[in-house]
């Protein structure tokens, strides 16, 4: 149907510059053709710069106007669902930036509606497409740890520790550091251990901040502990926090499987002087735990200490869903990913307000996939 995906991205943050406008510029699968932004003078530098043809200032005029195949939704979280909505009922092919939405009502009708329009649909859960991440991935694929008895997951930032206002850490707006971070590792934990079954959460409020303008805020949690338990029985830990002080590392992650067979340990940092990544992994028969490089073939090129440096050197990402738009087919992760990290969410929330353990229950939504 397509020899180029005509594509318009709505938002024009750092991020949206960096993961979305600046991966698919030179891609020749993709042609960007509308940009739209609520900062015009901001909207119109980012159309010069990657050369974009229309500019718009409301998102239902370019969905109606700019002649699109695709729609990018890379904007605060309390716009993912209206954007999504109103691109899914034009017959776009939808790609929404993570969490997918705001509460797990919305989540549940994006999925719905974009099954029904049979339209192509993704959440960029951007750690997924890591060269280190997507080893581990096949390391347990491949069965090095065996069954997974327990595992954790850290994602730890510092960019909240000051008091001023963030919309992520407003609760009109979005769910936190558990919907901003927390949700990287929801994911990671499905992807590598299963589903999740039920959880129990702890999500604090650490710094006072001021409100948007005169307005008063509602603090969104600014760091949040989960303990899961998994469909398959494994028990888990996931940690994150936007108050770290990490030095000079910007950020920092780390997964911890261990299992019937062995174990693996994969601790992240992102900049300062240990910047890089240790591997390590045991098996049974080991003596100590071993350290392992990432292969190469991985890596494709890309600096080592770059890897961000992927989603503009590998057809992965935001170009792995042009390229699944051009053949026709489904692509991972999909919103059913996203509702299910938004399931999480929604039942830790629920959790830290009971004060009790909440299961995860089977839905309509489940049971949609399933057909």
């Amino acid at each position: 149907m397509y020899s180029k995906v005509r594509v318009g991205v709505v938002g024009t943050s750092g991020w949206a510059d960096f993961m979305y406008l600046s991966t698919l510029y030179h891609y020749p699968s993709a042609d960007l053709v509308a940009i739209c932004g609520r900062d015009q003078e901001r909207a119109k530098e980012m159309a010069t710069k990657y050369n974009i043809p229309q500019v718009f200032a409301d998102y239902k005029e370019m969905i109606a106007q700019g002649e699109l195949d695709m729609l990018i939704v890379g904007t605060p979280d309390d716009l993912h669902h209206l954007i999504t909505m109103q691109a899914l009922r034009a017959g776009l092919h939808v790609l929404c930036d993570k969490p997918l939405a705001l509460t797990i009502q919305q989540a549940e009708e994006m999925v719905v509606a974009a099954e029904k329009t049979k339209r192509n649909h993704m959440v960029l859960f951007t750690y997924r497409y890591m060269p280190f991440f997507r080893y581990v991935h096949d390391l347990v694929s491949q069965g090095l740890i065996g069954r997974c008895y327990n595992s954790e997951f850290r994602y730890l930032m510092g960019y909240a520790r000051k008091q001023e206002y963030h919309w992520r850490l407003d609760q009109k707006r979005a769910n936190g550091a558990l919907g901003d971070i927390g949700v990287h590792m929801i994911d990671m934990a499905r992807w590598l251990v299963g589903d999740i079954a039920r959880v129990s959460a702890l999500s604090t409020v650490f710094v006072d901040r001021p409100g948007a303008g005169d307005e008063d805020l509602e603090p969104a949690n600014d760091s949040t502990s989960l303990l899961v338990e998994f469909d398959n029985g494994a028990q888990g830990m996931i940690h994150a926090s936007l108050i770290a002080d990490l030095g000079d590392r910007f950020m920092q992650q780390q997964v911890k499987l261990y299992g019937e067979d062995g174990s693996l340990e994969i601790d992240i940092q992102y900049e300062g002087a240990e910047a890089g990544v240790a591997l390590y992994v045991s098996r049974n028969q080991d003596e100590r735990f071993q350290r392992i490089d990432v292969p190469a073939s991985y890596w494709s090129g890309v600096d080592r200490t770059e890897p961000f440096d992927v989603f503009t050197q590998q057809a992965i990402g935001c170009r792995a869903f042009v390229d699944a738009i051009i053949e026709n087919r489904p692509i991972t992760p999909s919103f059913y990913d996203g509702y299910k990290a938004q399931q999480v969410i929604a039942a830790a929330m629920e959790s830290h307000r009971l004060g009790n353990w909440v299961t995860i229950k089977d839905t309509a939504v489940t049971q949609l996939m399933e057909i």
